[in-house]
């Protein structure tokens, strides 16, 4: 069976390189597979797209351009902050920091610049901005339940821990 855009519970490995280099951004090989819903924006649309009519065991190499992975970067999302805003924390250019948005989700800013007075911080994604280069293989590819097809949550968010004690599924 192929997969389809919308109620198909896929499982993947995959490494993620920015394209044209040889620089591994993420990976889950030798890990847990990712398993999420089709049609419900829990991957990269650039990447959920080019799964579907793809099997279960089948493997390729997907490039994914900057619009469908994290968008360009947006001149607007930098800004300076007061320096009083980030008592101690121990500023370094390029470092990562968790913050509170405006409707209280966690945000990840990166630190560009700062200096006594003021801290310039990018609210843009890493990898904002950036083509990407997926090596992906399908795992597992199965129908989703009513439950999952309605709330997103693989295995019907009956969440027992260790993964193998007996759910029932």
């Amino acid at each position: 069976m192929a997969i389809e855009k919308e109620n198909s519970v896929v499982g993947i490995e995959y490494e993620v390189k920015e394209a044209g280099t040889t620089d591994i951004v993420d990976t889950n090989k030798g890990a847990q597979p990712l398993e999420f819903v089709m049609g419900k924006g829990q991957i990269i649309p650039g990447l959920e797209n080019a799964l579907v009519g793809m099997k279960e065991g089948e493997s390729a190499d997907i490039l994914v351009k900057a619009a469908d992975a994290y968008g360009e970067v947006n001149p607007e999302a930098v800004q300076t902050l007061p320096r009083e805003q980030f008592e101690g924390v121990d500023l370094q250019e390029g470092m990562t920091l968790y913050g509170q948005g405006e409707d209280g989700q966690t945000v990840q800013v990166t630190v560009k610049s700062f200096n006594d007075k003021e801290v310039t911080i990018d609210f843009n994604h890493p990898l904002a901005g950036k083509d990407l280069m997926f090596s992906v293989k399908v795992l597992s590819e199965r129908e989703a339940t009513p439950e999952e097809a309605a709330t997103g949550q693989v295995g019907g968010g009956e969440h027992c821990g260790s993964g193998s004690c007996g759910c029932g599924h």
